[in-house]
């Protein structure tokens, strides 16, 4: 044993006069038994002046307010009392020039024998807490103050983001989206597969990318593969490459997503549009990291980890046959639901700030904020479209705006716009409905592929087959 240890261990109070914090010691009567080094120098009372006295007429005299603190009030006092240990915060100490400070202190009991004998008050000065916290508040005050000040309306201002996701894009304070972030979290340093769940235009492929990006293997690539964008025999070539000769217009040996993906992350985006021919290799690749490219032998190890997303219920699809149980459960690993913006409408002046943000590094503009008879009128519309949709809308009145605040200067809701037939209105819904089903026939019911429906109509399969779903459509088995 060291001798600096034998002499703080002969003398503790040694240790109590070298600590930062005030120390009073106090017999049953409430008079002064002990006063370290600290507490002197924060009040300005010796301890020469104060031992053998009762403390609390020299320095707990009076509140802050200069109205009279009652001994048998005082909190220390109290604790001898009771023997309660007692954290007081909200009163002041007094010092021997007349002025007083801030404090939160703690009152033990001293025992003895299983008796009180006395009581401990350790204290510190708040002083400078107090100012910070103040300042903070004359911070916000101030922001209060430039939000009053934008043009002629309340405007939210870009400040008040998430500043956590701010630059991952996903930026929300409700419920739902703090169940998703989490979620997020939880599985992201893992090898987990992962199946994203959510509507058109929710963002999910900016889940799958900030998955990555929180993963060990965010250093590495993250290749995307859109499973509606190939036809049958073109995504078996794009998700597994192939061998020069392999058909018709291979010239080259070329390598697959999944090769290109290997130690990093593949995103498998609309994997309910993923044909059934490729849904058995893809499950052998998923159960044994291993696959040979089109027209190839050899065996091609990879060590990947799989993120699908999809728009659609693949488990009605499992149920109608068009989508293998096996591999649903091999996806379905950990499930997350990126909520509708229909359900997390609270988010939108963080949304709208953040997506203003970019668009004026974009665009040139200096937009400040939204005004607030936009911001109401965005939340009382649906958003079919969801972020997407906001994004484009947003982008469309800031090309429009002049000014510091944006204003949303052209309609919402579709139920707005009317299409004239003969002496009667007719919802544009169902215009869209009758076009869908007359270009469906002409089709001859083919959604997807070559001359199909959703390449008359312009649309992404997957959309078509949502707009469908929507407008009521009942949809024929594609050919």
């Amino acid at each position: 044993m060291s001798s600096v240890i034998k002499h703080f261990l002969n003398d503790p109070k040694l240790l109590l006069n070298a600590v930062g914090e005030g120390i009073y010691g106090f017999d049953l009567s409430g008079n002064a038994v002990f006063i370290n080094p600290a507490a002197e120098k924060m009040t300005g009372w010796g301890a020469d002046e104060l031992l053998g006295k009762k403390i609390h007429q020299y320095h707990h005299h009076s509140h802050a307010d200069g109205s009279e603190y009652p001994a048998d009030e005082c909190q220390i006092y109290k604790t001898m009392f009771d023997g309660e240990t007692r954290y007081v915060k909200g009163e002041v100490f007094w010092r021997k020039d007349g002025s007083c400070f801030p404090v939160e202190y703690t009152s033990t009991p001293v025992y003895r024998d299983g008796q009180v004998i006395g009581a401990v008050a350790i204290f510190r000065d708040i002083s400078q807490q107090e100012e910070t916290e103040q300042a903070l508040r004359d911070a916000l005050m101030q922001v209060q103050s430039l939000s009053e000040q934008l043009k002629d309306e309340n405007s939210y201002l870009l400040s008040e983001i998430n500043q956590n996701w701010q630059g991952s894009g996903l930026v929300g304070q409700s419920h739902v989206f703090n169940r998703m972030i989490e979620q997020i979290k939880l599985v992201s340093t893992t090898d987990s597969t992962v199946l994203v769940l959510g509507e058109n235009g929710t963002g999910k492929e900016l889940v799958a990318r900030n998955l990555h990006a929180l993963s060990g293997r965010s250093k590495m690539p993250f290749v995307r593969v859109n499973c509606a964008a190939f036809s049958p025999s073109l995504l078996e070539s794009e998700l597994f490459g192939h061998e020069k000769g392999a058909f018709t217009g291979a010239h080259d040996k070329r390598k697959g997503r999944f090769e290109l993906a290997h130690n990093g992350t593949l995103f498998l985006d609309e994997i309910g549009e993923l044909p059934q021919e490729a849904q058995s290799k893809l499950l052998r690749v998923l159960q044994e990291q291993e696959f040979e490219r089109v027209g190839g032998t050899k065996t091609i190890s990879v060590n990947i980890r799989v993120i699908a997303a999809t728009n659609r219920d693949l488990w009605q699809m499992v149920e109608e046959g068009v989508f293998r149980m096996d591999l649903y459960y091999r996806l379905n690993v950990f499930p997350i639901k990126v909520p509708p913006l229909r359900e997390r409408k609270e988010d939108l002046p963080m949304l709208c700030a953040n997506m203003i943000n970019k668009l004026n590094v974009r665009l040139g503009k200096q937009i400040k904020g939204i005004a607030k008879k936009s911001l109401i009128k965005l939340e009382s519309y649906d958003w079919p479209g969801n972020i997407r949709e906001l994004q484009n809308i947003l982008e469309r009145e800031a090309i429009l705006a002049s000014g510091y605040t944006l204003h949303l200067s052209q309609p919402l809701h579709i139920d707005e716009n009317v299409v004239i037939k003969g002496e009667s209105a007719v919802r544009l819904d169902e215009v869209q409905k009758h076009h869908i089903i007359k270009v469906l026939e002409m089709s001859g019911w083919k959604i997807s592929g070559a001359q199909g429906a959703a390449e008359k109509l312009g649309l992404n399969e997957s959309t078509l087959r949502s707009k469908m779903k929507k407008l009521g459509i009942l949809k024929k088995r594609d050919i």
